[in-house]
């Protein structure tokens, strides 16, 4: 479906109403969304595809899956917290996992960022430049 500029401009007035302190409210959208329903105003299928899109986007910003070959003390887990919140903000989701094919180092996904410092990034690297 192609959303016109007005579409796209009023979806992401509505994002920027549901955001609380910099993080998006659930109950805000649900709100914003319910009051589109029921308004209904021209394009409004537009307006809540892009808004919906925005807010998946947001998701992915927020969303850290951090993967080991071993599993993590707490103590590990909790640098690694404490590192991602100075860089990315407050409101971020970790999830810890363990790879056993990285052989060694962590692999961090946030969003479209990957930060691989595993053994196995640095040997396709290697194999890479070969």
């Amino acid at each position: 479906m192609k959303i016109s500029k007005q579409a796209r401009r009023e979806a992401k007035s509505l994002f920027r109403v549901c955001q609380t302190s910099g993080l998006l409210d659930e109950n805000r959208v649900r709100l914003a969304v319910q009051q589109v329903i029921t308004q209904k105003p021209h394009g409004y299928l537009a307006i809540l595809s892009q808004l919906e899109r925005l807010v998946k986007l947001d998701q992915d910003r927020r969303t850290a899956k951090v993967e080991s070959a071993a599993p993590l003390t707490p103590g590990v887990q909790t640098g690694i917290r404490e590192a991602l919140a100075r860089l990315y903000g407050q409101g971020l989701n970790l999830s810890f996992g363990q790879d056993a094919s990285l052989i060694g180092g962590l692999r961090i996904q946030i969003g479209s960022d990957v930060y691989d410092g595993s053994v196995q990034g640095r040997l396709r690297s290697l194999q890479d430049s070969f």
